[in-house]
This record gives C-alpha cells, sequence and structure tokens, in this order.
C-alpha cells in the first residue's frame, strides 16, 4: 500500500538517513501510541516513571509484567521459534531485553537494601 503524507521540513531530514528504516520506524511508533500504560509496563517510559515515584524495596520486589505485555512477549518468543522475526520485531524485542534489564538491576538492588535492613 502506498500512503503519502506532509510532515515538517526537519522530520524530513531527519528521516532522509533512515528511508529504509521507516516501516519499522512507523510500526515501533505504533505500538507506542497504542500502548495501554493501565495494563502494566508496555514501555521504557512507564518503568522510569515507577521508579522516580522512589517505590520501597518491596514495591520493586512485587513489580510484574502486565498480562498484555506478557502476551506480547510469548507471541514474540513464539514467532521467533517457528519464524525469523521483522526487523520491528527484532528491535522491539531489543527494547524489552533493555527493559528487563534495568527490573532486573532495580530489584537486585532492592533485594540488597532489604538484606542490609535486616
Amino acid at each position: 500500500m502506498q500512503f503519502t503524507l506532509e510532515i515538517p521540513d526537519e522530520m524530513a531530514q531527519s528521516l532522509e538517513s533512515q528511508k529504509e528504516n521507516i516501516p519499522q520506524i512507523l510500526a515501533l511508533g505504533l505500538r507506542e501510541i497504542t500502548a495501554n500504560p493501565s495494563m502494566g509496563f508496555s514501555s521504557l517510559i512507564e518503568i522510569l516513571e515507577f521508579l522516580a515515584k522512589l517505590p520501597s524495596p518491596q514495591e520493586i520486589l512485587e513489580l510484574r509484567l502486565s498480562e498484555q505485555l506478557q502476551t506480547e512477549i510469548d507471541t514474540l518468543l513464539d514467532k521467533n521459534r517457528s519464524q525469523e522475526l521483522s526487523d520491528s520485531d527484532r528491535s522491539l524485542w531489543q527494547h524489552y531485553e533493555f527493559i528487563e534489564h534495568l527490573v532486573r538491576l532495580a530489584k537486585a538492588q532492592a533485594l540488597l537494601k532489604l538484606h542490609q535492613s535486616t
């Protein structure tokens, strides 16, 4: 399908070097826009907002994926087992891995704080 739109010159200049990545950029942008933050931590922004509230170590340790996000991850895992991931799927997977890394670091620090206070 062909799609035409007008964008600001500044954005066009930024996209010029990313022409081949525009479908991936759009796919990731749509996923971010349509993510439902009330269903859990579906992006880095929600994780950072959660951590910015300075939760207690116990709250950090209790942090879990939403059902929706777990389903998305399971879908990507299944897709990876049965076929090769697309570029946008691979990028999304890397996004989830980065978020998981941040949460693991926060949980490790929270566990250390709990052990130090006992």
